[in-house]
């Protein structure tokens, strides 16, 4: 098992803590910086979600989980 395979895994059983995770380290950046990147850090909170949502365990696998986007999420 590769690390990717890992790491599609853990994603897959814990996928809810990793959002929950994203959400809260957003909330300390956006305190720690009083808000002067609040657009900034919300745009990549949710960049981040949606990879890990890619990442996911049913990635590449028939149903199109990228959301229907094509190659390279676009």
């Amino acid at each position: 098992m590769g690390f990717m395979d890992k790491v599609k895994g853990l994603l897959g059983q814990h996928g809810d803590k990793v959002s929950k995770g994203l959400d809260k380290a957003a909330q300390v950046a956006d305190s720690k910086t009083k808000g002067k990147y609040s657009s900034q850090i919300r745009t990549g909170a949710e960049k981040a979600k949606d990879a890990a949502t890619r990442l996911g365990p049913d990635q590449g696998k028939g149903g199109g989980s990228a959301g229907g986007r094509g190659p390279g999420g676009h």
